[in-house]
């Protein structure tokens, strides 16, 4: 309770006063908003599975779970990668910070990893669904992450955690990529 009120309390601040609208304090509300879905996306499962004693949860809903979490897991890693480039440029670049990112470079890199972050968990989930599963359907966690589902798989692990590991590094690359192209200087004419 007391994070969601605390996030919400940022985000709130964030959009009422005119002062905080800097590259800054808009990073730091997506941040906060992020914090929001985290703490929705999560609790309800753990609050009725400790409501009701049952700690098992199907393959698909194991699957939905891992997919809003994984979202909002990458975005947060594109996120804090985007703040670190802005506190960079706060840094080392002072005098051409306001130029560097200003608020639409700011809003197309936090869309960028809003974006990112949907991508790479959709691939990833893509992949999961298509293994197969043997025994039973039900997954005794109340929290899913891709072990117990790698658990379950009849298919070759090593396979499987490869191809998982080439998507993130994959995606990863493509947003640094990105992350490069647009921080490079404009050339002099």
């Amino acid at each position: 309770m007391v994070t969601m009120a605390g996030n919400i309390l940022i985000v709130v601040l964030d959009v009422a006063d005119q002062h905080l609208h800097t590259p800054m304090y808009f990073l730091l509300g997506n941040l906060s908003c992020l914090e929001i879905c985290y703490t929705s996306s999560i609790l309800p499962w753990v609050l009725a599975s400790l409501l009701m004693g049952d700690r098992t949860i199907s393959v698909s809903g194991c699957m939905t779970q891992l997919y809003c979490f994984g979202i909002l897991a990458a975005t947060e890693y594109y996120l804090l990668a985007v703040m670190s480039y802005d506190w960079y440029l706060v840094i080392c670049n002072p005098l051409c910070y306001a130029t560097l990112m200003n608020g639409s470079v700011c809003f197309q890199l936090a869309a960028c990893s809003w974006t990112s972050g949907f991508l790479s968990s959709t691939i990833v989930i893509i992949l999961m669904t298509k293994i197969k599963f043997c025994g039973s359907n039900e997954i005794d966690y109340f929290f899913c992450d891709s072990s117990p589902i790698i658990k379950l798989a009849s298919g070759p692990r090593l396979l499987w955690r490869h191809k998982c590991l080439h998507t993130h590094i994959l995606v990863t690359s493509h947003f640094l990529q990105h992350s490069e192209f647009t921080s490079q200087k404009p050339k002099k004419t």
